[in-house]
């Protein structure tokens, strides 16, 4: 939200929440990343949204991801800041480390945030979730991503390292890469102004000339 809202100054910003996760309703079982990629696509076509700048933050540029290589006609530029999941580190004890260290590194106000969504999501949806964004390989949509892509890392961030950023911007056709100084994972909360300008700068100079 910070992030959007330094947005929305400039432009119509939406913030849906995918279902299960926040304000939305809860399916029957967990989706999986494909599911809900067609669960944005098709909250889009209720939204009358034809074509949009997606940008996510870690699993959500999965979501973006998967969304851009099955429905290229919906997306004019894709944004996705530290994107999920490292092939270097698929495992989840490598995972959990990996966060662990992130959490010393973020904001303290965003951890509590996060206790809530997992509180409010369920241990059993959260753990599912969490394996199914293990399970997708997110390498694998980039190659077919043709739209204007930024690929936005911060430094110091574990879960997806500058190492990993720079290989996703060489798979993507058409890719910038940009690396904020200092910032961790969730680089969209605790770093909104830095990442705003990015994705301002990234729709006038690489979305706005297609």
């Amino acid at each position: 939200m910070p992030t959007a809202e330094k947005l929305a100054r400039s432009y119509p910003v939406f913030a849906p929440d995918m279902p299960g996760f926040g304000k939305s309703d809860a399916p029957a079982r967990t989706l999986n990343v494909l599911e809900l990629a067609d669960a944005l696509a098709a909250w889009m076509d209720a939204m009358s949204i034809g074509r949009a700048v997606l940008v996510g933050n870690s699993l959500g540029c999965q979501i973006i991801a998967a969304l851009a290589a099955r429905s290229p006609h919906k997306v004019a530029g894709i944004v996705l800041a530290g994107a999920t999941v490292d092939p270097a580190g698929r495992s989840r004890r490598e995972q959990f480390k990996r966060l662990l260290l992130d959490a010393t590194r973020e904001r303290y106000s965003l951890m509590l945030l996060q206790l809530r969504g997992l509180c409010e999501a369920g241990l059993k949806r959260s753990w599912q979730t969490a394996n199914y964004a293990l399970e997708d390989r997110i390498e694998a949509n980039l190659p077919h991503i043709h739209a204007p892509a930024l690929v936005v890392c911060g430094t110091r961030d574990p879960i997806a390292p500058p190492t990993w950023a720079k290989q996703m911007a060489a798979m993507l056709p058409r890719a910038r890469l940009a690396l904020v100084s200092g910032a961790p994972h969730a680089l969209n909360y605790t770093t909104p102004e830095e990442l705003a300008l990015l994705v301002s700068e990234f729709i006038e100079r690489d979305v706005s000339a297609t």
